[in-house]
């Protein structure tokens, strides 16, 4: 009221002030977080529309502007924002089945320490299958490749194997399930030869191999399920870019919110 006697009668500031009972430091004042506001909001936006974030969550966009572009923004006051554009997600509860409650998975101590592989499945749009060879270090949960075919036979799992080794270094041992590239002759010998271990999970207990398995259902729900690719070559060329993307930008809530790259960088 007292701005709008200012503007259109033209009376005193100060007398608009007395006469409405607030102080000129009151009138004057003018908020500064606006434009903090406005580029919180930008950045949730991008992060929601970019192939490979609008999969996130409130809790990995925050720790992606925090710990990975190292803004100070407050956690309530960006959770504030991020309701208010409505980018919050509605998650349906599901019924589970009670289980007991398995053995703790050894969190390894060092990078090369232990290794996690397993394989994924899906189709082109013409309908051709295709496979994807995911190996994770369980250390920094870092991807370390994902290797993209119609066929990966034992051949092609030892030709990806040494291509990680020559720049990574070599494991102590890899975690596996009891699929038939993993208990092939060839992949046994190999391990041998190097002096790598190779850890079998029991057959129906995929919980003992649940680095690797919770690093698929990214895979699938940020990028691999996302998109319909024509090509083979599609497929390997967005394997790269996203995988550059998960081991440099996204935070990971099982390693303390920073990303793989962060971890080992620290381990050094």
């Amino acid at each position: 009221m007292a701005r709008e006697a200012v503007r259109k009668k033209g009376v005193p500031v100060a007398l608009a002030c007395r006469t409405f009972g607030i102080s000129e430091t009151c009138y004057r004042y003018e908020a500064k977080l606006s434009n903090e506001n406005a580029e919180i909001a930008d950045w949730l936006v991008r992060l929601a529309a970019s192939d490979t974030t609008r999969r996130w969550g409130f809790g990995l966009c925050y720790l992606f502007l925090r710990n990975v572009k190292g803004f100070p923004w407050n956690h309530k006051r960006v959770r504030r924002i991020y309701c208010e554009l409505e980018l919050n997600l509605r998650i349906k509860p599901k019924k589970r089945l009670v289980r007991e409650v398995p053995e703790p998975l050894a969190v390894p101590e060092r990078p090369n320490e232990m290794w996690s592989m397993d394989f994924m499945a899906d189709q082109l749009s013409d309908g051709r299958s295709f496979r994807t060879l995911n190996v994770l270090d369980d250390f920094n949960r870092e991807g370390l490749a994902i290797e993209v075919d119609f066929s990966l036979p034992a051949a092609r799992v030892v030709r990806t194997l040494n291509q990680i080794i020559e720049w990574r270094g070599k494991p102590m041992g890899i975690r596996v399930d009891n699929g038939p590239e993993n208990v092939s002759a060839a992949l046994q010998t190999w391990a041998a030869k190097r002096g790598i271990g190779i850890f079998y999970i029991q057959p129906g207990k995929p919980q003992q191999n649940a680095y690797v398995e919770r690093y698929n259902r990214t895979v699938r729900q940020e990028w691999l399920g996302q998109f319909i690719f024509n090509t083979i070559e599609e497929v390997k060329e967005h394997a790269t870019r996203w995988l550059w993307s998960y081991n440099n930008q996204r935070p990971n809530m099982g390693i303390g919110g920073i990303t793989p790259a962060m971890k080992l960088k620290l381990a050094a």
